[in-house]
């Protein structure tokens, strides 16, 4: 059973696959096909599933494909959603589906991975420079002509060896990279204008290779300083679309528009307004949003981050969380304290720990799970255990051993990758397909 749209995306090996016992979240004792899993109706409430396991709601996925697409018409922008996110062929279908014009990447691998799977057109928003790497992309390119794939480069030794693979592959076609525009003290890119320009001026000189476009990622630009932050992302794209014109007022573009990208999760609002009127070129301007974490939000630092968003663009509801994990109360050693059979292992706790949103008792009559009061928290984590501390009432007499617990997160990223499927769910958390990841 397939409830999410699929775009073309070749995801039949998927549904025919056999997953054995042991593979986590799922409650079975023999090989399953796992088309098959959709109607077995399975209900996490009921206890049905292992635990932990990890669930998207539906509801909140099919929200959030909707809203983004409407904001990209909207603002006039295109969406190629970091892939990296959720790393799952299905999602990247339902994003394809709901408008997006390609999926980016951040290595050579997950490039491979998507084109498994039928992705026509990827960005891979990352330094290419590995020799196999470079000669694994090259090879997906010089063997599928109908595919597309961009890199990026920051300096004129990542020009020149992209040029000499390309020239000992013999590629038709040239590649086309986009300059990576960077900030000081962070991560790739270049540190200043005249840097960028001298890396678009070298890629439009070298055999092979063709000037793209222009890229950069505002996205580390977070701090408790909200409007500071606001301010410098403003420059920063400021200095994108000023690149842009100091290359296209040369004649280095040799694309037939000029990609202009950036966007990460917090702040590709103003990416998009940032972007947006840049005309006047030798050629139209693509200006293209890459957040990867709006489909599934989270409940910890996007939810805040993405309530100032909610607040700049005043456009009905939000983006709503979809990611939960949930698991068992294995152990009461202590009034304030339940044990659960999740850890590091299944949750992310780089940003933040796993936040105590729900509550159920499998066996009980109600529909829909208690929500927990105030206080309750997850203080601390091992590999597979969590420590939920429990306030002072009638919640410390109300958990059970046994009883369920619903955890949203917080950086979607960092759970995604912990697990190999995860579950699909209605909005009575009963099971309606099987989600794959490639990590």
């Amino acid at each position: 059973m397939h409830t999410l749209p699929r775009d073309g995306l070749a995801l039949s090996s998927l549904d025919e696959q056999l997953l054995p016992p042991g593979t986590k979240g799922l409650p079975i004792t023999e090989p399953l096909r796992q088309g098959a899993i959709g109607v077995q109706g399975w209900n996490v409430l009921r206890g049905d599933t292992s635990f932990p396991v990890a669930v998207l709601k539906e509801s909140a996925l099919q929200h959030n494909l909707a809203w983004m697409k409407n904001f990209c018409e909207r603002h006039g922008a295109t969406l190629a959603p970091h892939g990296k996110t959720t790393m799952s062929p299905q999602l990247f279908g339902a994003q394809l589906a709901n408008g997006a014009w390609g999926i980016t990447l951040a290595s050579a691998t997950q490039v491979q991975v998507a084109h498994r799977f039928n992705v026509r057109r990827v960005l891979l928003a990352n330094q290419l420079v590995a020799r196999a790497d470079i000669e694994a992309v090259l090879a997906l390119l010089h063997d599928d002509p109908d595919f597309e794939c961009f890199v990026l480069a920051d300096s004129i030794e990542g020009v020149t060896r992209l040029s000499q693979a390309v020239q000992a592959r013999g590629l038709a076609r040239p590649l086309p990279v986009l300059v990576e525009l960077g900030l000081p003290g962070k991560r790739a890119g270049c540190r200043t204008p005249q840097d960028a320009l001298d890396v678009a001026r070298a890629i439009a000189g070298a055999d092979g290779l063709l000037l793209a476009g222009i890229e950069g990622y505002e996205g580390l630009l977070v701090s408790d300083d909200f409007d500071a932050d606001v301010r410098a992302v403003n420059a920063f794209l400021a200095g994108l679309v000023d690149l842009v014109n100091s290359a296209d007022a040369e004649g280095l573009f040799g694309s037939a528009e000029i990609l202009l990208s950036a966007g990460g999760s917090a702040y590709f609002d103003l990416v998009a307004r940032g972007f947006a009127g840049v005309e006047g070129l030798s050629r139209p301007v693509r200006a293209v949003l890459r957040s990867g974490c709006y489909l599934t939000s989270d409940h910890g630092s996007y939810k805040r981050l993405l309530s100032r968003l909610d607040a700049r663009e005043a456009h009905g509801e939000g983006l709503r969380p979809a990611l939960e994990v949930w698991s068992t109360v294995q152990s009461r050693p202590e009034p304030s304290l339940a044990i659960l059979t999740m850890g590091k292992r299944d949750a992310s706790y780089d940003i933040d720990l796993p936040v105590p949103l729900f509550m159920h008792r499998p066996g009980s009559d109600d529909k829909q799970p208690t929500a927990l009061p105030p206080g309750c928290a997850i203080v601390k984590m091992n590999d597979q255990h969590a420590y939920l501390t429990l306030p002072e009432g009638e919640v410390r007499e109300q958990v059970k051993v046994g009883d369920l617990v619903g955890c949203g997160i917080s950086h979607p990223c960092t759970t995604f990758d912990k697990w190999q499927v995860l579950l699909a769910v209605d909005d009575a958390y009963t099971v309606t397909q099987a989600l794959n990841t490639f990590f």
